[in-house]
């Protein structure tokens, strides 16, 4: 039965191909076992990345669904050793607090196996970081602000887009998060409306690169089933 649509605004159609449903399952149990093999790192090559790696994920990121397709993040990218060295030091004073000066126990054991402390040396190391700014605001047409809705929840979605994207291409990356992350914003020159949400640091694994012994959770743990 068709039905019947007045839209305001333009639509256009849409129809993916509708996989067979054994051949669904198998390019969705590939595309797990490609995720599965995906690490963090801390232990960078400095090899080169080239720029058209970036563009790629930020092009993937850019796939993302976001409230009202208002797409709130900006992807703020540098290979500059400047900027970069600028950015480890505000980022390790910041973790130098954090590490030792304020009372969190509980965090702190919550990392220990992870092994991590104040020195950030992979912020110098990696070819390139990129931050990605939530846009709290929009800037209309007119010069008035209008605020985002969802703005975290869109930006989160496509940073993991973005993730998935470097580790298609060979590529690893971490998601650091110093706090706070003001610093990110003086350094970068980004505009008030934007606050810092994830620094990533990307580049090829180091040839001794090593990870904590982790297993993820199992499907019985991640996964509920409600009703018949």
């Amino acid at each position: 039965m068709t039905q019947t649509r007045k839209h305001r605004y333009p639509f256009v159609p849409y129809a993916p191909p509708r996989l067979p449903v054994d051949e669904g399952l198998r390019a969705g149990a590939e595309f797990h076992r490609h995720l599965d093999r995906r690490r963090s790192v801390r232990w960078f090559s400095p090899d080169p990345v080239p720029v058209e790696a970036i563009e790629l994920a930020v092009c993937a990121a850019n796939t993302a669904p976001s409230g009202a397709h208002q797409q709130p993040w900006t992807f703020v990218a540098t290979q500059d050793v400047v900027v970069k060295h600028q950015i480890r030091v505000a980022a390790e004073q910041e973790e130098q607090r954090f590490y030792r000066e304020r009372e969190i126990p509980e965090w702190r054991a919550a990392l220990a196996s992870l092994e991590t402390d104040e020195h950030k040396e992979f912020l110098e190391v990696a070819p390139w970081l990129v931050v990605v700014f939530a846009q709290k605001h929009r800037v209309l047409p007119n010069g008035q602000l209008q605020k985002t809705y969802y703005a975290s929840e869109s930006v989160g979605i496509a940073c993991g887009f973005f993730i998935a994207a470097l580790h298609s291409m060979g590529l690893t990356t971490l998601t650091h998060t110093p706090n706070p992350m003001a610093f990110l914003s003086r350094v970068l020159h980004r505009p008030a409306t934007e606050r810092p949400y994830i620094l990533f640091p990307v580049g090829y694994p180091a040839d001794d690169c090593e990870v904590p012994d982790l297993t993820r959770k199992p499907l019985s743990e991640a996964l509920v089933f409600v009703g018949d």
